[in-house]
């Protein structure tokens, strides 16, 4: 056996080999008749920073639940860092921190002396290396300067930070924060966007759960979209905006030519207002095609514009109802 006190740390079999640090399968939970979580199949990529996106209800903290064994599916397979669970919990579950519902802390000790406790409670980390683990997590966290301050003290920013620092107390190749921005102020938020940017460039993949489409917009690469309990679409960021179609606007003395050419094309007409017209475009169909076909067909072009459909607008389509886009 080995003489290491953290060796059962780095002994840890590798899961490099695997592309997904989060997978389930046809995942449900159900509450008697109540589907909570119906037939779900993430698929989160390794060393991304995945945003979990969903209105309250949507199914998104039961799913957190399960995906940490705090909850058992009705049905389904989840694996986390390449195990099955639950058969691989023990085994995995130290390799993965989370934050749910915010953290909790003793105000009236420091943040060091907190993360003491937090560490004391760790059946795995040696009491002889206590304070190095401490002293590490404070400090990947920005918070080294603070360490001795009282946790009352704290702004929301830097207790949320803390409470990552105590999912951090050992090494971590998941990292799952439910809501980790709900509440603070602008610096606050700041603060922990910076922090999860770091994290991953660290090659921690961090499952950030969400009802806030803007943090997710500016924190994420890659996203998943929950409504009513299912997944309803998945994908890295960009190929979730670029999925949404486009509208063109435009500025012609000849409306009904232009009205027959957008009908040709299978463009869907809005609302026009005098010489101004707004369609919407088909996917695939590029604004170079529209144009060509406006000029072909005795179309005066006086101006052509082209608005793509924004994150915001592709979610409310996706879910039928609205995300909270600003504090």
């Amino acid at each position: 056996m080995s003489s290491d006190p953290d060796a059962p740390y780095r002994d840890a079999p590798s899961v490099e080999a695997h592309s997904l640090a989060i997978e389930t399968r046809g995942l449900t939970k159900t509450f008697g008749r109540q589907v909570a979580v119906d037939s779900v199949d993430l698929a989160v990529p390794r060393g991304s920073v995945f945003g979990f996106l969903g209105p309250n209800g949507s199914g998104k903290t039961t799913t957190i639940r399960i995906l940490l064994g705090l909850a058992s599916p009705t049905r389904g397979s989840v694996s986390l860092l390449g195990r099955p669970l639950p058969a691989g919990l023990a085994a995995t579950l130290p390799r993965v921190g989370a934050l749910v519902e915010g953290p909790a802390f003793y105000p009236y000790l420091s943040g060091e002396a907190n993360l003491r406790r937090f560490d004391a409670a760790n059946p795995v980390g040696h009491p002889s290396t206590r304070a190095a683990r401490v002293a590490t997590a404070l400090e990947r966290v920005g918070l080294a300067a603070a360490a001795r301050k009282r946790v009352h003290a704290y702004s929301l920013g830097m207790k949320q930070r803390l409470g990552i620092a105590s999912a951090l107390l050992v090494p971590r190749e998941l990292l799952v924060l439910d809501e980790p921005t709900n509440g603070l102020d602008p610096q606050g938020t700041r603060e922990v966007r910076s922090l999860v940017r770091s994290l991953a460039a660290e090659g921690v993949t961090v499952f950030v759960s969400s009802h806030l489409l803007a943090e997710i917009e500016q924190m994420c690469t890659h996203a998943a979209v929950m409504s009513a309990g299912r997944l309803v679409a998945q994908a890295p960021l960009d190929e979730l905006r670029a999925a949404g179609s486009a509208s063109v606007t435009l500025r012609t003395p000849d409306p009904g030519r232009a009205a027959a050419v957008f009908d040709d094309m299978g463009l869907r007409m809005l609302p026009a207002l005098d010489d101004e017209l707004t369609a919407t475009m088909p996917v695939g169909l590029e604004p170079e095609q529209v144009v060509a076909a406006l000029v072909a067909g005795g179309v005066r072009v006086r101006g052509f514009g082209v608005t793509e459909q924004s994150l915001e607008d592709r979610f409310v389509a996706l879910t039928g109802e609205g995300f909270d886009v600003a504090r």
